[in-house]
């Protein structure tokens, strides 16, 4: 059976894609304390590419101060650079594109795994999610700069380590989308107000790394990832969500939505049914290309996403569970794919021993593992626990 998501892409300044299909950023928890690539990290990416036309690594803090998590990737120095490379290396198999995931995660750190210092971020509000977060510090207007600065440098890295791009980490409520919310943007300065003035970080940030590829020579691609809804209040809704991409559309390569269901309608007006993807296709159309999102498992999900307007298709968990899902289509083998994944099966499958301890405890419900006897989760008309409310080890 033939499927439009095989078929090849090529964005506006060049860089050609050979199918639509996409390995989500997802977090492995498994770099070294300070940041830099182990070889579990290379083997679990080398396993699942050849297949996607791009993969999108896990997630890189630009700044010490932006480290969020545990074993998380850094590009906060050029100290990293080799370690990146290899990745890069490893993903360009078959001719699948390599993008660089970079973010600060701005309040959804703290102070150990900061190693004492206080978490920071457009006001000194906690988060609500996980409960018991702690308050950060209100950065500076220096730092704002610093870190606006620090993301043209990591994108300058991200280069010299042979990505093809990197995508901004705008969603699950990290730093950029902080700045926009105004759930944890309650400032009085130049860089908080009404929706255009929080808008002023995101777009400083995209600047920033624009001015960083100005002068490469090869097609190098800048997207950018967000979060329709927040479910605070005050927080972000779907207008704020859309008239943000309405104001991005033109100044990146791509948008990608983080969301646990592709289905999704609003979380927060339950009488507006119309599908979340469907609305941003609406924005993105002619402008910019848009990655759908969401609990994708076989070939028909897939091509439900496209129906709704989307130009990419991205898979997460799923290629966890089966790293040669596009292989399998290719070769008319579709029945054997695999939407279940067995605990016993993580090791073989190169998925690193303390991504398979996260997975077991931070995402059991959505893992589909075969030894789990709860009913499936459909996040529908709820938040996933991977778009920023699973608990880091």
């Amino acid at each position: 059976m033939s499927h439009n998501f095989m078929n090849g892409f090529s964005f506006a300044n060049g860089l050609t894609v050979k199918n639509r299909i996409v390995m989500s950023p997802m977090t492995t928890m498994t770099s070294f304390y300070n940041g830099m690539v182990t070889s579990d990290e290379i083997a679990y990416y080398a396993k699942r590419a050849g297949g996607p036309g791009m993969i999108i690594s896990g997630v890189a803090n630009v700044s010490d101060s932006g480290k969020g998590f545990e074993g998380e990737l850094s590009v906060a120095s050029d100290e990293m650079i080799p370690g990146l490379a290899k990745i890069a290396s490893a993903l360009h198999q078959n001719g699948t594109r390599a993008i660089l995931q970079i973010f600060h995660a701005g309040r959804k750190s703290n102070s150990e795994i900061l190693r004492g210092n206080k978490p920071v971020s457009a006001s000194a509000i906690a988060a609500s999610y996980p409960a018991g977060s702690e308050t950060p510090r209100a950065l500076t207007g220096s730092e704002i700069e610093q870190i606006i600065a620090d993301f043209g440098q990591a994108t300058r890295r991200a280069v010299q380590a042979g990505f093809d791009g990197v995508e901004l980490h705008g969603a699950n409520t990290y730093l950029l989308q902080q700045f926009f919310s105004l759930n944890s943007n309650q400032r009085t300065d130049q860089w908080g107000g009404n929706r255009d003035q929080r808008m002023k970080f995101a777009l400083a940030v995209i600047n920033s790394v624009k001015n960083a590829v100005s002068s490469v020579s090869r097609p190098f691609v800048i997207g950018y990832r967000l979060s329709p809804e927040e479910i605070e209040t005050p927080g972000i809704r779907l207008e704020d969500s859309l008239y943000f991409a309405e104001k991005i559309r033109d100044l990146v390569d791509y948008i990608h939505i983080s969301m646990g269901s592709y289905r999704r309608t609003s979380l927060n007006d339950k009488r507006d049914v119309e599908p979340i993807l469907q609305k941003f296709a609406k924005i993105t159309s002619g402008h910019t290309p848009l990655i759908g999102v969401g609990s994708v498992e076989l070939p028909a999900d897939a091509d439900n996403v496209l129906a709704l307007g989307t130009d990419f298709v991205a898979l997460g968990r799923e290629l966890l569970r089966e790293p040669q899902w596009v292989q399998k289509i290719a070769a008319d083998d579709e029945d054997s794919i695999r939407t279940r994944i067995s605990p016993s099966d993580m090791a073989e499958l190169a998925i690193p021993s303390v991504m398979q301890v996260y997975l077991s405890e931070s995402f059991k419900s959505v893992m589909h593992f075969t030894t789990d006897t709860n009913t499936k989760q459909d996040y529908r008309n709820q938040v996933a626990p991977m778009e920023g409310f699973e608990k880091k080890l």
